[in-house]
């Protein structure tokens, strides 16, 4: 295909087809007689590829039209697009990467923080796996001793022989376990937390919303009702993605595009992980604001006491407004504060790199929670003194579901499902 459109530079230069692997040769890509643009062309031949296929790319010339043509051209040639993860399912189907490596690449990808990327990069260089692997191996060591007995059913099993195997499946219950408790903190990274601002109109959610962008992303006037839909923007707070959610002021509205607002208000609401009550602390505190204190009171939420630069006005408030975070969206004053407080709310503990080498999606989670099941049950099974048969049923039902996680235990439409999420070829 690239023999067809490539037209090497110089009277010596080589075809694709013929150039040594790991070569680049400038040229240009031709079209139906016309030049399209001048190009680097790299041959690598397998298996030293990412897919471990015969490869050749082609770096044009940067903006969409000259890439567009490039590959209109090579569509043109018997090419054709790729599908969605095909390149990285090429590369796991050929032995190059497991599958948790391979759902790293589209984590890596969609990455919105350097703590998120860190935790991709950590899984793709195979830290995860390895330590799947090494469990695996374990368990079936276990089983391999369990059918050795009932393959040989006259050699009783020792008791120091049988307590060993006991302690081997309670060491891999609490390795799946530490690796379960993972799992929230590695949702976050990968698909971050949403935040609702709400509050009365004219409290200055939409200037809370610029100063945590650190940009002005919504408009700012101080005639209430400015905010009529919501407003979603993602910041890195602490390394950690947060959709912020601006939304419209909560009221009773005549107008029928500040009601749909207010229904949108309260649909974010109910989709958001945490609520940032916004209140304006140079006015009294008012009936609407103390009704909408109760209503969100079983939400996880911050409550934020803006314009705390004016005299504070508010009066005899609720503790959870006496303890609400002073911030000035005018000046920026607790804007950090606000920003530690949304990190500690939202991620439990501390928050390091050294976090993020070993943190499961969702997938993972569930593998290994039912593969923690049949552990468990495998365990239970072997203390109560049961039959063999009974175990190493168990025990192989939580070795399949430990080998779903790096793609030794598959099938085709978990792949499908797995590579479809990719948002490009890649």
């Amino acid at each position: 295909m690239a023999d067809r459109c490539f037209v090497p530079a110089g009277s010596r230069s080589l075809r694709p087809s013929t150039a040594p692997s790991h070569t680049l040769h400038l040229g240009r890509i031709e079209h139906a007689g016309r030049l399209v643009d001048e190009v680097l062309l790299a041959v690598m031949r397998a298996p030293r590829t990412y897919t471990r296929e015969d490869v050749v790319e082609i770096s044009c010339h940067g903006g969409l039209l000259p890439a567009k043509l490039v590959l209109t051209a090579l569509l043109a040639n018997g090419a054709r697009l790729a599908e969605p993860g095909e390149f990285t399912r090429r590369a796991f189907v050929n032995g190059r990467l497991d599958l948790a490596q391979a759902e790293a690449v589209a984590d890596i990808i969609r990455s919105r923080t350097e703590l998120a990327l860190a935790a991709a990069e950590e899984q793709l260089a195979g830290k995860l796996s390895q330590r799947i692997r090494h469990l695996r191996e374990d368990l079936l060591g276990v089983l391999a001793h369990l059918e050795a007995h009932l393959d040989f059913p006259e050699e009783d099993l020792a008791p120091d022989t049988a307590a060993s195997l006991v302690a081997r499946l309670r060491d891999g219950r609490t390795f799946l376990e530490t690796l379960l408790r993972t799992a929230p903190e590695g949702q976050i990274l990968r698909r971050g937390v949403r935040a609702a601002i709400v509050g009365r109109p004219n409290v200055g959610k939409s200037s809370l919303l610029n100063q945590l962008l650190g940009r002005d992303r919504a408009i700012v006037s101080p005639e209430p009702g400015t905010t009529r839909d919501t407003i979603e923007e993602t910041a890195n707070v602490r390394g950690i993605p947060v959709v912020f959610v601006d939304t419209a002021g909560l009221r009773e509205a005549d107008d029928r595009v500040e009601q749909e607002g207010v229904r949108r208000t309260r649909t974010a609401v109910r989709q958001a992980e945490l609520v940032l009550h916004v209140l304006d602390a140079s006015e009294p505190f008012q009936p609407e604001d103390e009704q909408h204190l109760a209503t969100l009171a079983d939400r996880k939420r911050l409550v934020v006491l803006n314009k705390s630069d004016r005299p504070n006005r508010l009066g005899r408030v609720p503790e959870a407004v006496a303890s609400g975070l002073p911030v000035s969206c005018l000046t920026g004053m607790g804007i950090e504060r606000l920003k530690d407080a949304i990190q500690r709310t939202v991620w439990a503990g501390e928050l390091r790199a050294d976090m993020v080498e070993v943190m499961i999606n969702a997938r993972h989670q569930e593998a290994l929670r039912r593969a923690r099941e049949a552990l468990q049950a495998a365990l239970d099974a072997l203390e109560s003194g049961a039959t063999f048969e009974l175990v190493a049923f168990d025990l192989r039902s939580a070795i399949d579901a430990v080998g779903e996680v790096t793609g030794q235990t598959t099938t085709e439409d978990l792949l499908d499902r797995i590579f479809g999420e990719f948002c490009i070829g890649k």
